[in-house]
């Protein structure tokens, strides 16, 4: 049987996401599991996908990055599959169809996912420098403080009597947030 697994990392990404359930489909993959959760985030449909998987099953993926973070962490995910004698196909590795039910699948995988993880490390050392320049050229700041913009909303909802934890959900901000913006309005500094 193929299981198909389809994720993509924000809410906001729901082209994608219907993107991969097609092509996941048109497979015919018979079950597929989808979310939208970063990959470090807990994947509990990923989880649940290689949980249903018998003997000569499939986990079927579009692409390398929707499955694992690191080749370690790939590693792992095969290693789990092997022992429940199942394999992974990946539909779109570089223009091919890679299946680890294969030997060669196995090495063009190992391959592959060696490269991707090279890419994403180069990709994240030129972000870090390329902020590090802006940031010595003032022209980084940072994300902006949202929950400090909402400090006197959240002082004056605390002075009528309301809970820090209906605070929290009625403007929208963490816990964490609401004890900067208490902390802050103790010390005027």
């Amino acid at each position: 049987m193929l299981v198909g697994y389809a994720r993509t990392s924000t809410l906001e990404q729901d082209a994608g996401l219907e993107a991969q359930v097609r092509d996941l489909t048109a497979v015919g993959c018979e079950q597929i599991y989808q979310e939208k959760v970063s990959s470090v985030g807990e994947r509990q449909q990923l989880d649940a996908a290689i949980s249903s998987l018998r003997v000569g099953d499939k986990l079927v993926v579009c692409k390398l990055d929707r499955l694992a973070r690191s080749v370690r962490h790939l590693g792992d995910l095969l290693e789990e599959l092997e022992v429940k004698g199942a394999g992974v196909v990946i539909l779109s590795m570089g223009g091919q169809q890679v299946d680890t039910t294969t030997a060669t699948g196995r090495m063009m995988l190992n391959v592959m996912a060696s490269v991707a993880q090279f890419e994403r490390e180069m990709m994240l050392e030129r972000q870090r420098e390329g902020i590090q320049k802006a940031k010595a050229e003032g022209k980084y700041t940072g994300r902006k403080p949202t929950a400090m913009a909402k400090t006197d909303a959240a002082l004056s909802l605390l002075k009528s009597g309301m809970s820090k934890a209906t605070v929290c959900e009625q403007l929208g901000i963490s816990r964490a947030s609401l004890y900067r913006i208490l902390s802050a309005a103790k010390d005027p500094t």
